[in-house]
């Protein structure tokens, strides 16, 4: 288990190392204020934060982030968003925490105005990115919109706040936010998953926990696919009945003959692949549900009158709505499953650019590259 720096001092500097993106792959290593908590707002000291494959598309391309109106690039940005840490100072009218507490955060927080934010589905918040100059709305969703944690310290609103026990370490509290995610497409297929079959497309982290969640939750049988023997292997180990390699069986008829022909009652598709939506319509009985909770690169070729002739429900999700992830803290909480498995390397805040050179090139099997915050 790793030190806590909860023995470590609380006290609060004037100014902090934050990682900056200049242009397109140019991150730079700077000093920046310490930011200061305002009414239901904690200052939260980053111990530890993980890299997701959304963190690559930002410092490439900029999108999915929209930094006060525009593209992040050159606006002293500091991206990353799958953090946890320590409380180090409170707003004005926080008493749902205290100094020293140990909290995993969630992305985002919502306008709280808005016809979704009322309705809990703040990951899609209708003001996302007005929250500047004379658009300010009150939306965060920091590493996307407002700065990251790719730093030694950042401000969270209370509802992006979840309790990490003492017993769990700083790494694998860097997780809760991606089984945050995974629970989140689990409750837009409706939740009651127990004893119904899913099929989880794509062993990357969300997939991965999808497939730990899933189990947790009572599905069965709960049948990952992908192309890398190691990641299915894992994939086994979290929780998965059964493993596809789809460069060597096809998929599609594999999920039918462990379903009897009948086709399984949920797919989770979290592999952006081209092809992967027409496969998950042909993997799922009539009347069955998809969730994509990938990113394609591409635009995609579907045929949605498959969709039509079998009654399939489709969603898309965003995140960790809903407050997804405390139920996904209380199932990591109580060891459902054991999300350590996915921490494969860490390295110090000074050398993130080596950490994303181990992310991106899945050097050494690379699956949730940690940096460590000193």
């Amino acid at each position: 288990m790793t030190e806590k720096k909860s023995t470590k001092s609380l006290e609060v500097p004037k100014t902090m190392k934050a990682w900056v993106l200049d242009g397109p792959e140019e991150l730079r290593l700077t000093e920046k204020p310490v930011p200061q908590p305002g009414p239901a707002e904690a200052l939260v000291r980053i111990d530890a934060v993980s890299i997701c494959g959304t963190d690559v598309e930002i410092i490439t391309k900029g999108l999915p982030a929209w930094i006060r109106g525009g593209l992040p690039f050159n606006k002293n940005f500091t991206p990353g968003h799958e953090y946890m840490g320590t409380i180090v100072k409170l707003g004005e009218g926080v008493d749902e925490y205290k100094i020293g507490d140990r909290v995993a955060v969630e992305i985002h927080a919502g306008c709280g105005r808005c016809e979704r934010c009322r309705q809990g589905m703040y990951t899609s918040c209708l003001n996302y990115g007005l929250n500047y100059e004379g658009h300010n709305k009150g939306h965060r969703a920091n590493g996307f919109t407002t700065d990251g944690g790719f730093a030694q310290y950042a401000v969270n609103h209370i509802n992006t706040l979840a309790h990490v026990p003492d017993e769990m370490s700083d790494e694998e509290a860097t997780l809760i936010v991606t089984a945050g995610t995974a629970m989140y497409g689990l409750d837009v297929l409706g939740g009651l998953v127990a004893g119904e079959s899913l099929v989880v497309t794509g062993p990357g982290p969300i997939g991965l926990m999808a497939v730990a969640v899933g189990k947790a939750l009572g599905a069965g049988p709960v049948i990952l696919t992908g192309t890398r023997d190691s990641r299915l292997n894992l994939g086994l180990k979290l929780g998965a009945d059964h493993v596809i390699n789809i460069n060597k069986e096809n998929p599609v008829e594999v999920v039918k003959r462990i379903t009897g022909g009948r086709g399984t009652n949920y797919v989770m598709e979290c592999s952006g692949a081209p092809n992967a939506l027409n496969e998950a319509m042909d993997m799922t009985q009539r009347g069955g549900r998809i969730c994509l909770a990938a990113f394609p690169s591409e635009p995609a070729l579907v045929d949605l009158a498959k969709i039509v002739r079998n009654n399939i429900y489709l969603y898309g999700i965003r995140g960790e709505g809903k407050s997804a992830t405390h139920r996904a803290a209380a199932l990591m909480t109580q060891k459902k499953f054991d999300a350590k498995l996915m921490h494969t390397h860490t390295f110090p805040l000074e050398e993130l650019p080596t950490a994303f050179k181990y992310f991106r090139g899945r050097i050494e099997d690379a699956i949730k590259v940690v940096v460590k915050v000193s």
